[in-house]
């Protein structure tokens, strides 16, 4: 999983002429999730993009002190296939990109896992799959290139279930069996 992350001033997302989301200070996230991504990048990228300390420390102008979290601020967040691409020659290749019909659910969890750490009414989305132009006042500007490590699927429990069994019962079972 890949993000172009921009503190912003302003943000907004506009299809078919009309706005349909639109944050003021905060975060704009353009979001490329690759075919190899899982759950668990899902969740280190969303921890990773909340707590990320962009923000000046208003109390003191620390700068590189604060996450939007921290300061109560909104985020917007674009999926953005392209950013899966690989070059061969001048041309952009798509196929590590996650298909749309996997990744339109994930980039859906990605949205309303972002919501239930932080807050939902401060999580908006762009329109998956639709045409966009993507509206971004970058404040600094700050940009980062954010890329989830590649995670370990998760461990799975194995429960051992021993049972001890008499043997003259075994023996009895067997010849009884075998005759």
């Amino acid at each position: 999983m890949k993000a172009i992350v921009q503190r912003v001033t302003a943000a907004s997302v506009i299809v078919d002429g009309k706005v349909i989301s639109s944050i003021g200070k905060g975060m704009c996230i353009l979001l490329g999730i690759s075919r190899k991504d899982t759950p668990q990048e899902s969740e280190w990228m969303a921890r990773k993009l909340l707590n990320l300390r962009i923000f000046d420390n208003p109390d003191n102008q620390k700068p590189w002190d604060k996450s939007v979290t921290d300061l109560g601020l909104e985020v917007l967040c674009v999926s953005q296939f392209t950013l899966c691409h690989v070059l061969k020659g001048n041309k952009p290749d798509f196929h590590n990109a996650m298909n749309s019909e996997t990744s339109r659910p994930m980039y859906d969890d990605f949205l309303r896992l972002m919501g239930s750490i932080y807050n939902p009414d401060a999580i908006k989305g762009g329109e998956f799959g639709a045409f966009m132009q993507v509206h971004i006042q970058n404040d600094g500007p700050v940009t980062l290139d954010i890329e989830s490590p590649l995670l370990p699927p998760p461990k799975q429990v194995c429960v051992i279930i021993t049972t001890l069994i008499d043997t003259s019962a075994l023996h009895h079972t067997r010849s009884t069996l075998i005759h």
